[in-house]
């Protein structure tokens, strides 16, 4: 079972916001890279290209694609832990 806690990275920029469907306010397509903090904690095997900060729980998400349908997933260590940020204070 995966534990309640997760990893929080206290970033030294302001958050953007970003949609629940993983695109840019904008609508234009192009996500923002993912912080390069946030990289090095990912576990192997997540579509990085995909990952974003969902501002309902701050934590990151990606969407992985299956041989069915398209899931979105929280982006995890190699520990199994969600990659989330604390919220501005």
């Amino acid at each position: 079972m995966y534990t309640r806690s997760a990893i929080f990275i206290l970033l030294g920029v302001a958050l953007g916001a970003c949609s629940e469907t993983l695109s840019n306010s904008q609508g234009s397509g192009a996500l923002p890279p993912v912080p390069e903090q946030i990289v090095a904690l990912a576990a192997p095997n997540q579509d990085l290209s995909t990952a974003r900060l969902r501002p309902a729980d701050n934590c990151y998400w990606y969407m992985h694609s299956g041989p069915v349908e398209d899931t979105l997933l929280p982006l995890r260590t190699s520990g199994g832990n969600p990659i989330c940020v604390k919220p501005a204070a």
